[in-house]
């Protein structure tokens, strides 16, 4: 089949983890015999942010990395969707797209009816900004896909799409799986990867990062983006090393220097989207290293909590778990091992493209 995809960028995961799912999507897709042609729109904001930071060289990196992939630029006003949809089987039409856009090729759709149109929504904003998103164009959709359940019931409570589909994010386990351990845990004691995400976990990020950090004299690294003065000066105050933005694919040769992580989700996702993880989850337990998550609902059942990762419920039980792990080397191993069991038995992008072709057959 060939699929044509409208994704905000390909090439840049500057802020924006949602690169991540599409480059194991297109992979697998493209591993399996199917087209995929891929537009991003001409000077977008995370490819723009990149270049504006570092010049050329992550965008030539990218390319060395992923050879296999490529993406075309367009200008959303005035590309021509016969030409681009001309012989298309499905159409993906990510959420970051202007609603000018994404009405258009609903349009185009009603019009011409040869392809499957789904709508692909992987961010917060149906329940804190959802009059930006132009999800009153997405009737002319076959439908959408979603990645929680949680978000599902807010489409199906509103009435937004025809049809609405779970479509969890997963790792690409062609690029997240355990580095050689030759190498491995002399680096430091706990790493996080993540951006400040507009202040939506400035204070869960000192109580169940900083603070353990700083009361266990633990050797930490943060990557991320986007992180204010005065937080960039709270993470040195606590003893956490800062190492800016990280191209994503080195993350699994990070991982593999620290004997912890943390997951720390962003207030919409504990709070008015309830058991949404995100990809960071997926790609952590794939690399096999020990995972701490503050509090989140897994109510969907995707993982064993206790098994696959800790749980701490407050600073005082991160500093807990943080200890323990760090003096129980089974208890690393049992939780390593657990973790990627469970991504490869269900949480890889081989299941979701199944999971895709299933929803478009």
């Amino acid at each position: 089949m060939r699929f044509v995809m409208f994704y905000h960028s390909l090439v840049s995961d500057w802020n924006h983890g949602n690169a991540h799912f599409l480059r194991g999507i297109a992979s697998e897709l493209l591993a399996r015999g199917h087209t995929v042609e891929i537009y991003e729109p001409e000077g977008g904001w995370s490819y723009s942010n990149l270049v504006a930071e570092f010049g050329r060289l992550p965008i030539d990196e990218f390319h060395c990395r992923f050879p296999h992939l490529r993406s075309t630029s367009y200008d959303a006003a005035t590309l021509d969707l016969d030409a681009v949809l001309d012989g298309a089987d499905v159409a993906i039409v990510h959420e970051w797209n202007p609603p000018a856009f994404i009405r258009r090729i609903g349009d185009h759709r009603k019009r011409k009816k040869k392809y499957r149109l789904y709508f692909h929504d992987t961010h917060h904003r149906t329940v804190t900004d959802p009059a930006s998103m132009g999800l009153e164009h997405l009737k002319s959709y076959d439908g959408a896909l979603v990645f929680g359940e949680a978000l599902r019931e807010q489409y199906a409570r509103h009435g937004w799409a025809r049809r609405v589909w779970v479509w969890h994010e997963a790792a690409d386990t062609r690029v997240f799986h355990p580095c050689d351990s030759r190498k491995s845990k002399t680096a430091g004691d706990v790493v996080w990867v993540g951006n400040w995400g507009d202040g939506e976990r400035a204070a869960e990020l000192s109580e169940f990062l900083l603070d353990p950090v700083r009361e266990l004299q633990l050797r930490a690294r943060v990557h991320g983006v986007r992180y204010p003065c005065e937080a960039l000066d709270h993470l040195r105050a606590c003893g956490a090393t800062y190492g800016g933005w990280l191209p994503n694919f080195r993350v699994p040769e990070l991982f593999a220097g620290f004997r912890l992580t943390v997951h720390i989700p962003r207030r919409p996702y504990r709070e008015q989207l309830a058991g949404v993880p995100t990809i960071r989850v997926f790609e952590a337990l794939a690399c096999g290293i020990p995972l701490i998550c503050a509090p989140w609902d897994d109510r969907e059942g995707l993982f064993s909590p206790g098994k696959d990762y800790l749980i701490a419920g407050n600073g005082r039980e991160m500093i807990d778990r943080m200890r323990e792990l760090l003096t129980n080397a089974p208890l690393r191993d049992e939780l390593s091992a657990h973790g990627r069991k469970t991504i490869e038995a269900r949480h890889t992008c081989r299941h979701r493209v199944d999971q895709l072709l299933e929803i478009v057959q």
